[in-house]
């Protein structure tokens, strides 16, 4: 019994592990070019059984073959959690991922409508009551049979424009902000994706006939009941693409960025422009002297040629000679006697410097200039 309870403990943490170690590596975020399709219209399989909830399918990034379709499934949640869909987003020219987790409550997922509880805020399909899960039949495919913590309570769907766009923000995206609630809930501990769905993605990614290029936005393998069950009669397919599906004029290696150094994390470049994140714009700081921090935050952010740069004048006095100083001819010539007494005032003596009149004004100094950040 004692080594029994080991072995399940030691998996227990491995399997944490390996999840925190994926969820490292996909919080990172993934950077193209081109945006991911519309998303498919399918049906929701049933649940398979109490404490699973559902996990929208959602279009995933292959470097060699472009978008494919992650199906959406049942997952077996961590008690007391919510699961936060990831969602693509626009900034900074490129559609950037933003990772999914686990938390106490639904954040911000893009205003996406996933469906299924998931209508673009927050989720509906069921709750947390102490230790057990509460299904809202109204919106999931829940039968009495295998679940019996139910409930039924009425949700307003507007159906006038169906909309399946797969993305926030830019052309044609979603137009949706992080409420203050949820940009509170973004900022509470979260849990990595389970094991189990990171292996799902990973078999998703296996299967040719899940690639855009290949189903054309209609994935013969939508959802399934369970993680990595893609084949039996637990598996449901597209009825539609949820748009026209229209090839990209680029190849995936040619619209794969870069992903942001750390340094210069991707949600700064919600900061520029229209529709390109979700943080209020700051705008530079107008004083004549900006702190060494604001010049070194402004660079790190813009590039080596986009901070504010202060442009230093000549030096006014180096070029201007003695045109100004009428009296420092003298002292600079040692030919001169040094206590030889000063000539008349109509007398004209040798080296004598240019009578007042003639001074030209100095002109005022240059105003500091800065480069305008682009």
């Amino acid at each position: 019994m004692k080594r029994s309870a080991f072995r399940w403990v030691l998996l227990s943490v491995i399997v944490m592990a390996f999840s925190a170690a994926s969820f490292g590596q996909i919080a990172v975020g993934i950077s193209v070019r081109i945006g991911p399709p519309a998303l498919p219209v399918y049906a929701q399989p049933i649940c398979p059984g109490p404490g699973y909830l559902w996990t929208p399918g959602y279009w995933a990034w292959n470097d060699d073959g472009g978008y494919y379709w992650v199906p959406g499934t049942w997952v077996v949640a961590p008690v007391g959690m919510l699961w936060t869909p990831g969602y693509w987003g626009w900034g900074g020219g490129v559609y950037l991922w933003h990772a999914g987790y686990w938390g106490p409550h639904v954040g911000f997922y893009g205003g996406i409508n996933y469906g299924f509880g998931f209508g673009g805020v927050g989720f509906v399909g069921g709750e947390w009551r102490g230790g057990g899960f509460y299904y809202n039949r109204s919106v999931t495919n829940v039968s009495v049979t295998n679940v019996t913590n139910v409930y039924n309570k009425t949700v307003v769907v507007n159906n006038t424009t169906v909309n399946n766009v797969s993305y926030n923000g830019g052309t044609g995206g979603i137009q949706a902000r992080p409420t203050a609630q949820e940009q509170a809930y973004t900022n509470e501990p979260h849990t990595a994706p389970l094991a189990a769905q990171t292996q799902h993605q990973q078999m998703a990614s296996s299967n040719r006939q899940n690639f855009a290029s290949v189903n054309q936005g209609r994935p013969a393998i939508a959802a399934t009941a369970k993680p990595g069950e893609f084949s039996g009669r637990s598996v449901v397919a597209a009825r539609a693409a949820g748009a026209a599906y229209h090839p990209p004029a680029m190849s995936p290696k040619e619209a794969r960025v870069a992903s942001p150094a750390p340094n210069r994390p991707a949600n700064n470049n919600a900061n520029r422009g229209n529709n390109e994140g979700f943080r209020p714009f700051t705008p530079p700081n107008k004083s004549s002297s900006p702190s060494g921090n604001e010049r070194s935050n402004n660079n790190a952010n813009r590039g080596s040629n986009e901070g504010l740069r202060s442009f230093t004048p000549p030096n006014n006095n180096a070029n201007r000679g003695n045109e100004n100083r009428p009296n420092q001819g003298n002292q600079s010539r040692p030919q001169s006697p040094p206590h030889q007494p000063a000539p008349a005032p109509h007398q004209s003596a040798p080296h004598s410097s240019p009578p007042p009149q003639q001074h030209h004004q100095a002109p005022p100094p240059k105003e500091e200039h800065r480069g305008k950040g682009r």
